[in-house]
């Protein structure tokens, strides 16, 4: 029987789904030379090509390397369930973790949460993944990732969402923009103003819902995937956006100063949760987030971005 590590397998998959040893690597945070040293010897003692090396193009999946990754796939997913089963017997969470969130909020929420999280579980290895929503939904059904931190937008019905905090929407200005000192301020107010658009998936649907009941649609002189590009685009006078989270500094990424001015009126909010797939809570290690979540909740660390605990 042929000989190969969990390490391999898991080195071989990352391959296959980057299409290159160099963004595996990065994704990994592991030496290009050692994976590469790792294919090398699991195509050995297989006796297959598992990929085609071509000078100019990277890496071309061979068929059978497809299927291999495919079996390497499964085969690490059973054992992530032989390390569920024995936090279950030992009644402690360890083992592997990896926790998805919402692109638009995760350097404001998720490098804390973890922290607390793998000081409370110490067994516990966690890994983050930063997705837009719709790469979320993908992701929690492929099992690439076991939890995500979202927003409750279109979630789909095979997937469990538990709410933790509501988030309002907010206007963001510049510090120098005539409603910049405003109390609050109305959608009616902005729609004759440019507007930087956060364009991402499934978000861009409900920034654009918010203006349903306003007297005409928002003018959109901007777009951006980027929540950091849009701070900037906003401080440096290219019109306002809306956003549900609220940072931590009123500066731009590039030093220009921000306001934050809520919207008046009964706009929608969103709620901030988590999502798992069917079945999920069976994991120790995802019950326990999901536990040391609501205790983050109970504790206030979500007010200082906006987040009001759920009545």
């Amino acid at each position: 029987m042929p000989r190969f590590t969990f390490r391999q397998l898991e080195y071989l998959v990352a391959v296959g789904e980057t299409g290159s040893i160099a963004r595996a690597s990065e994704t990994l945070n592991v030496s290009s030379p050692s994976i590469s040293s790792a294919i090398s010897q699991l195509e050995e003692e297989l006796g297959i090509a598992l990929f085609v090396r071509q000078h100019a193009q990277g890496l071309s999946i061979t068929q059978g390397g497809r299927r291999v990754i495919d079996q390497a796939n499964l085969v690490l997913k059973e054992a992530a369930t032989i390390a569920d089963i024995a936090s279950d017997v030992s009644g402690m969470a360890h083992g592997p973790l990896t926790v998805g969130c919402l692109v638009t909020f995760a350097q404001l929420v998720l490098p804390r949460m973890r922290a607390g999280y793998e000081a409370a579980y110490p067994d516990v290895r966690t890994e983050q993944k930063e997705l837009n929503q719709a790469e979320i939904f993908s992701a929690l059904r492929r099992s690439d990732i076991d939890i995500a931190l979202t927003y409750d937008m279109d979630i789909p019905t095979d997937l469990l969402f538990t709410e933790l905090v509501r988030l309002r929407p907010f206007a963001l200005l510049a510090a120098s923009h005539d409603d910049a000192s405003k109390n609050e301020i109305t959608l009616d107010d902005l729609t004759d103003q440019p507007m930087v658009l956060l364009d991402l998936p499934i978000s861009t649907d409900y920034f654009l819902s918010l203006f349903e009941t306003a007297k005409q649609p928002p003018h959109i002189a901007e777009r951006t995937r980027d929540m950091a590009v849009m701070r900037s685009l906003v401080g440096n006078g290219f019109g306002y956006s809306i956003a549900n989270v609220r940072p931590q500094s009123n500066i731009s990424p590039d030093g220009m100063q921000l306001a934050y001015v809520p919207i008046a009126g009964p706009v929608q909010p969103l709620r901030m949760g988590l999502l798992t797939s069917q079945g999920a809570e069976k994991s120790r290690t995802v019950r326990a987030f999901m536990d040391f979540a609501q205790e983050q909740v109970a504790t206030g660390a979500f007010e200082p971005i906006g987040g009001e605990p759920l009545k």
